[in-house]
C-alpha cells in the first residue's frame, strides 16, 4: 500500500506506547514517584502499586494496568486512597510536572521518521490522555513538537480516549475526512478511539499490550512506528 493508493491523508498518534516506548520512559520513573509519595512505606506502597498495576520488583507496568490507558486525571484519583494527598488537583499537577520532565525514549529516531511522512504530504497530530502540557514538553525535547499540525491531551478540550473527540478535532482542524487519517497507537482505548472515529487503525508493540489483544481492534499491527513508511509504501529514504 501507498499512501497515494491507501488515500490516507493524515496520521494521528498516541504518545505513552507509540511514540516513545512506554516502559523504558515510564518504568523506572514510576518507582521513584510511587517511593516518594508513600514516603517508602511497604503497607502503602505495594497496595498502591498493585492499585495502579505496577510491578515494583521488575519496575514495569502489567499489561492491563489503568495507567497504560487511562487519562492523568483518572490515574490520580486511583491512587488517592493509599496517599496522604487529599487533593486530586494538587496530585494531579504535581505529577505533571514531574512527568513533564521525565526523559523519554523514543520508539523510533522521531525526526527522520516525521520529516519523511511531511515530505509526503502527510499531516500529523497526536491524541494522548496525558495533560497536554507535559505532552508538549516531551514532545519538545525530542525536538519534534512543531512537526505536528494538532497536539491535543485529554483536557485540551476533546476529551480522552477511547472517546474519538481527540480524533475528530484533528480532522476538523485540518479538513480531512475521518476514512483518509490512520490512528497508530498501543492500547484498545487507541483502537476503540480510531474505530469510533471511522479511522484506519494501527496497532503497534512498543506499549505493553501484545498482538494478540490489540490485532481483533486493529487493521494492522506493526512491531512499531518505525514500520509506518514500509506499510504506507513509502520510497526509501
Amino acid at each position: 500500500m501507498d499512501v497515494k493508493a491507501s488515500g490516507l491523508r493524515g496520521l494521528v498518534f498516541d504518545k505513552d506506547g507509540t511514540l516513545f516506548d512506554f516502559n523504558a520512559t515510564w518504568g523506572a520513573w514510576a518507582r521513584r514517584v510511587l517511593e516518594v509519595e508513600t514516603q517508602d512505606d511497604p503497607d502503602r506502597l505495594v497496595p498502591l502499586a498493585e492499585a495502579l498495576g505496577y510491578d515494583l520488583e521488575a519496575e514495569r507496568f502489567h499489561p492491563h494496568s489503568l495507567v497504560i490507558a487511562s487519562t492523568a486525571e483518572e490515574t490520580a484519583r486511583a491512587a488517592m486512597p493509599y496517599l496522604a494527598e487529599t487533593s486530586v488537583e494538587t496530585l494531579l499537577g504535581r505529577w505533571n510536572r514531574l512527568a513533564a520532565e521525565a526523559p523519554q525514549v523514543a520508539a523510533a529516531p522521531l525526526v527522520p521518521l516525521l520529516q519523511r511522512f511531511r515530505q509526503h504530504g502527510l499531516a500529523l497530530g497526536v491524541a494522548t490522555n496525558d495533560a497536554e502540557t507535559p505532552a508538549r514538553s516531551h514532545l519538545r525535547a525530542e525536538g519534534v513538537e512543531d512537526m505536528f499540525d494538532f497536539i491535543a491531551g485529554y483536557d485540551s478540550g476533546y476529551g480522552g480516549k477511547p472517546a474519538a473527540g481527540q480524533l475528530l478535532g484533528f480532522c476538523q482542524a485540518m479538513n480531512i475526512a475521518p476514512e483518509e487519517c490512520a490512528m497508530v497507537g498501543d492500547s484498545t482505548h487507541d483502537l476503540h478511539a480510531g474505530r469510533a472515529a471511522g479511522m484506519v487503525c494501527v496497532a503497534v508493540l512498543t506499549g505493553v499490550a501484545e498482538t494478540a489483544e490489540l490485532a481483533p481492534h486493529a487493521d494492522v499491527v506493526l512491531p512499531s512506528i518505525a514500520a509506518l513508511p514500509e506499510w504506507l509504501g513509502l520510497p526509501v529514504a
